[in-house]
């Protein structure tokens, strides 16, 4: 049922992209904290298939995340990393045993199989997997297709139009500086694919990196044309660089980004800043969520939003006075709201949520302090 289901909207998706303007719907909320579905409801589905993106925008999500990587003949296709043995079933094909390789990724040595050796006919045989089997079980394995960008906007505008509501995009673009280094830049096709659909071309998009070149590049692209689309620099470890950096031989660290100085050079770019969680709100000693940082006041003193990631409802993910029982497999949905609620209390302006209906009860039940 959930197959055919997404099936006749992915097909109904391909009439609605092309007819229907973001501008005819209901707009987003612009008095509340904004719900993002962290590569759809990857809490409940295999991450970044239709299915996912499909329970995100059902449990009330105003953004679905799809990561973006490249496919040997060029398509930009759905995969948190381009790495795919995690999250599809490539290594029970025999015929493609041979394409197994090792590759240096932003410094990391990473052996598996790759998007960008496959070209897209061949990845639509695979079929996704839970990357967290562990946490989540595999009850949808072996279920979904690995989607294009194509397919998601098609997707997305058929369910905004059903909806009578926007449901922005936030596609991130993975490890930009390794695939421009191989010939596969993604920037300009990200946005020739936007411009090319009715819906992208009028709803909210919000394109991430954890790089910074690209955005600049993608900030000098942007012009009077492409008013829907903001960009959001996504934070790493303190004490990690980003991938361009690393590769120009710069000393540049995300913590050094998040200074005063380091906001004000990331505002003069990008409209969004994406930190990890605990560089707002930190663990105590005991794993308890402890007092928030400046980091909040610090951005919005410069002009940026903030939109941290990424809350999740089991236990092995919440701070310890969040949690039911020892079971690190154990989801506590309350938790998981009274976790985003603080952060909410600490003045963020979005979130990043594996569960989307979670993300929706805090925003909407919250109240300012």
């Amino acid at each position: 049922m959930i197959r055919s289901t997404l099936f006749l909207a992915a097909c109904m998706g391909a009439l609605f992209s092309s007819t229907t303007s973001a501008q005819a719907l209901a707009p987003l909320p612009a008095d509340r904290a904004l719900v993002i579905g962290h590569r759809g409801a990857s809490a409940l589905r295999p991450e970044h298939t239709l299915a996912s993106y499909a329970k995100a925008i059902a449990d009330g999500a105003d953004f679905i995340e799809p990561d973006l990587v490249p496919t040997r003949d060029g398509v930009l296709i759905s995969r948190h990393e381009n790495e795919i043995g995690g999250t599809t079933d490539v290594a029970a094909h025999p015929q493609f045993a041979s394409r197994k390789a090792t590759r240096t990724i932003d410094g990391q040595t990473i052996t598996g199989w790759f998007s960008e050796d496959f070209t897209l006919a061949e990845l639509k045989t695979l079929r996704a997997r839970e990357r967290l089997p562990q946490l989540r079980g595999t009850a949808f394995d072996g279920q979904f297709q690995i989607v294009t960008l194509e397919e998601i906007i098609d997707f997305t505008a058929a369910e905004a139009a059903a909806r009578g509501r926007v449901i922005g995009l936030i596609p991130e673009i993975k490890h930009p500086s390794y695939f421009q280094q191989r010939g596969q830049a993604m920037e300009a096709k990200v946005l020739a694919t936007l411009q090319a659909h009715a819906y992208t071309r009028s709803a909210p998009v919000v394109i991430q990196s954890f790089e910074i070149s690209n955005l600049r590049q993608l900030h000098a692209l942007l012009d009077s044309g492409h008013r829907n689309i903001q960009l959001l620099q996504l934070i790493g470890a303190p004490d990690e660089s980003p991938g361009d950096v690393l590769a120009a031989g710069g000393t540049l660290t995300y913590a050094d980004m998040l200074t005063p100085a380091g906001l004000g050079e990331v505002a003069s770019y990008a409209q969004i800043l994406g930190p990890n969680l605990r560089s707002i709100i930190a663990l105590d000693a005991q794993q308890h969520l402890g007092t928030p940082s400046s980091l909040v006041g610090d951005a919005h003193a410069a002009g940026l939003k903030v939109m941290p990631y990424t809350f999740r409802p089991e236990n092995y993910f919440l701070p310890g006075d969040k949690r039911q029982g020892e079971a690190p497999t154990t989801r506590h949905e309350a938790g998981s709201i009274a976790e985003m609620r603080a952060f909410l209390d600490a003045g963020i302006d979005g979130l990043f949520t594996d569960d989307p209906a979670l993300g929706r009860a805090a925003v909407d039940g919250w109240h300012a302090p």
